[in-house]
């Protein structure tokens, strides 16, 4: 892979899966030029390029500062601790795409479960017409939780910064994919990798496992160890995408991005909400 910045690669991707959705769209009755989609662009540039930029400077410094703390306290030297730093690209590659998801599952699961951080992650539930640019939009403190999580055994592992990036540009693909308006499930794959087929029913109205479903970034393995996958019919599809509530959720991104502070903004919604 060419080492660009990791922005030109969402813009490739982004662009990738829009003709991809073209080709194999599922629901056709689904507009391409929904209402919100202006706002779904904001979402793509700001936490794809700005808010990421924003939030990796200082918490890179902070999770190099803990991460020599180690070798201060006598936990472990940093140069015995950062061994995967030495593996070939490709194993470092590997590794990290499994430990990274793995935590990112756990963490996506703590945003349905804790109250607190179900506030922020309404933002992404907020979606009623999935596709691919539904894939950023989230609120920006989602970035500085899963960076806080995951980057700390990361860093202390030694990841070439070349590996971050290809598994970084991987992720957007597949969390592109995800949310596309595809009816893709990879076949005999569907347990390995994450389709749009599964991760549809993430975005359901309706709970089917206690706090949700289908948590699954990049291996829907994790969902099926413990007991969180659900996977119907092939030709099945949500009735409703949402939550509980969200007649009465901010609209506007201005809005949005302040949430969960109280705002001046009107939801503005009840005629849609009785409209569903």
């Amino acid at each position: 892979m060419e080492p660009r910045g990791y922005f030109f690669w969402l813009l490739v991707v982004s662009a990738l899966s829009f003709g991809l959705e073209r080709l194999f769209t599922w629901r056709t009755k689904q507009p391409v030029l929904r209402r919100d989609l202006l706002q779904d662009i904001f979402w793509l540039v700001f936490n794809g390029h700005f808010a990421g930029v924003l939030i990796a400077i200082p918490a890179a410094r902070a999770v190099e500062e803990i991460a020599a703390l180690f070798g201060l306290v006598g936990l472990a030297e940093p140069a015995s601790i950062a061994w995967l730093g030495a593996a070939p690209l490709a194993v470092q590659f590997v590794v990290v795409l499994v430990l990274k998801d793995f935590l990112e599952w756990s963490i996506h699961r703590l945003l349905h479960r804790v109250p607190w951080l179900w506030t922020f992650h309404k933002v992404h539930h907020s979606i009623e017409a999935l596709d691919w640019i539904g894939s950023f939009r989230f609120h920006w403190m989602e970035i500085v939780i899963y960076r806080a999580l995951t980057y700390l055994p990361l860093v202390i592992l030694g990841i070439d910064g070349r590996a971050m990036l290809a598994i970084a540009v991987v992720g957007t693909l597949i969390g592109h994919l995800n949310h596309a308006n595809i009816r893709w499930d990879w076949g005999p794959l569907r347990y390995v990798i994450n389709s749009p087929r599964f991760h549809v029913w993430h975005h359901d109205r309706t709970l089917h496992v206690s706090h949700g479903q289908n948590f699954a970034i990049i291996f829907p393995a994790w969902d099926f160890l413990f007991g969180t996958a659900y996977l119907p019919g092939d030709t099945e599809q949500p009735e409703a995408l949402g939550f509980a509530g969200d007649e009465t959720f901010p609209r506007s991104t201005a809005a949005r991005l302040v949430h969960p502070l109280p705002t001046r903004w009107p939801p503005a919604r009840t005629q849609d909400a009785a409209s569903r």
